[in-house]
């Protein structure tokens, strides 16, 4: 006897998710999205939003019942972690996503939660969850945000995990540096300003 697949089996996950869910709101959507890292269910809901601007308002409001926005909860999940596709790269790529929303418990960033995130997983598989921190730090968190604790990102970092702490410590170089470029234009042509005897 041939097994053929159920017709529950071959239907797409994301049609599933919305079937479901009947009667859920776009927020249930999108924060069950995240938490499953369902990349097609999240492109239908981006979809059926009618402008970019209506899109960031979902990512930036939606919450789910303990105060995690959907930046949270795609970090603390490990999306990004293994796959090229995914729930947390698509949302920083939506249009006004604030990347550095504080959770209501903890006063973590997604940032924060990622750091956690990483530190939760064995010794052999911190290597391949540091992209998760990275999306983020390129995205724009800012690595400088203290939770309640009063603890940045780096020093949640577990101190065994050398090359993650490497990450963040260049992000908050390239902060701190950032505020010190100097404009070439802005020096004039006359070059550095200074006394004449200091040169002698």
């Amino acid at each position: 006897m041939s097994a053929t697949p159920s017709t529950e089996a071959t239907r797409p996950l994301s049609q599933k998710a919305t079937e479901n869910s009947e009667g859920a709101s776009p927020r249930e959507l999108i924060i069950e999205a995240c938490r499953r890292d369902n990349v097609p269910l999240l492109h239908e809901l981006f979809a059926s939003h009618a402008s970019a601007a209506q899109t960031a308002e979902l990512i930036n409001s939606a919450r789910d019942g303990v105060g995690n926005y959907c930046l949270h909860i795609a970090a603390s999940y490990g999306s990004s972690h293994a796959r090229a596709d995914d729930v947390l790269e698509d949302l920083l790529d939506q249009e006004d996503v604030e990347v550095d929303p504080l959770d209501r418990l903890e006063g973590d960033s997604p940032l924060h939660k990622a750091v956690r995130y990483v530190n939760g997983l064995e010794k052999e598989d911190w290597a391949g969850a540091a992209p998760l921190v990275e999306l983020l730090v390129e995205a724009g968190a800012d690595v400088r945000l203290r939770n309640k604790a009063k603890l940045r990102p780096i020093e949640l970092v577990d101190p065994r995990n050398a090359e993650l702490r490497a990450v963040l410590q260049r992000a908050e170089y390239a902060a701190m540096a950032g505020n010190d470029v100097v404009d070439e234009e802005e020096e004039g042509e006359e070059g550095p300003t200074g006394s004449a005897s200091d040169s002698e």
